[in-house]
């Protein structure tokens, strides 16, 4: 019991074996049944030839029977016209055995006949199917390409459009994750170095001041101005062109 069970498994993948490669490719497993079963009509074909000369055979044997049949019954006529009955006999006999073996022989003509006109449609037969089945196979053969370019078309025609389940989607998102990254950087960039802007800016204020006041305190000390000059000009500094002409009109 345990044996048949291992040889049934075994058959059985074995068998799975045989459909993996029987469907792994349809047409050359096609094309070797064709192939064997041209082998096998070539042989067929030869076995009916060498039938045929059974028949061609039999043929001379009954063709030698109807001779013969012939020749003792024209001996028969001669013996009789010439009144010796005895001979005639003798021939009348003998040509009623070469009639039964020419009947015997005729029936087996009749029937390798028969035979031989039976396998010669099977073979025709046989060899239009043949030529059916290699139209068949050069047509499969040619949808199954086809039909296996058009479904990598419309898988590839499926991966172009750029969706995030495909591989272009997929790279796509790559990429812009990429360059929103760099802008990013540029943008950080670009915000850090704004920052102490404003006090650099009061920096740069309070030293040009600082040292406006400086050239002033020394414009003093030399004699070049006096105190008053400094705090009237400092003054004019300060206001604008409409409030120094109120000024002018005011001291008149």
């Amino acid at each position: 019991m345990i044996l048949g069970k291992l040889w049934h498994s075994l058959m059985a993948q074995v068998n799975k074996i045989a459909n993996i490669f029987w469907t792994s490719d349809p047409i050359a497993q096609m094309q070797y049944e064709y192939d064997l079963a041209v082998s096998q009509l070539k042989e067929g074909r030869e076995g009916l030839e060498q039938y045929r000369a059974l028949v061609e055979r039999v043929s001379r044997q009954v063709a030698g029977n109807q001779q013969n049949v012939a020749r003792l019954e024209a001996n028969i006529k001669a013996y009789l016209a010439a009144g010796d009955r005895d001979s005639a006999a003798k021939f009348a006999l003998a040509m009623q055995n070469a009639k039964k073996e020419l009947e015997e022989n005729q029936a087996q003509l009749q029937l390798h006949e028969t035979a031989y006109n039976n396998n010669v449609a099977k073979v025709r037969h046989a060899t239009q199917k043949l030529g059916d089945v290699r139209n068949k196979i050069t047509k499969y053969d040619a949808e199954l390409k086809m039909s296996k370019a058009e479904a990598e078309m419309a898988k590839l025609a499926t991966s172009f459009n750029f969706d995030v389940s495909t591989d272009f989607g997929q790279i796509e998102q790559v990429i812009n994750d990429k360059i929103s990254l760099n802008r990013a950087k540029v943008r950080v960039a670009s915000d850090l170095s704004s920052d102490g802007i404003a006090d650099i800016q009061h920096e740069q204020a309070m030293q040009n001041a600082m040292a406006d006041q400086a050239l002033k305190d020394y414009e003093v000390q030399m004699g070049l101005v006096t105190p008053e000059t400094a705090k009237v000009s400092e003054a004019a500094k300060e206001l604008g062109p409409a409030d120094k002409v109120q000024q002018a009109e005011t001291t008149k």
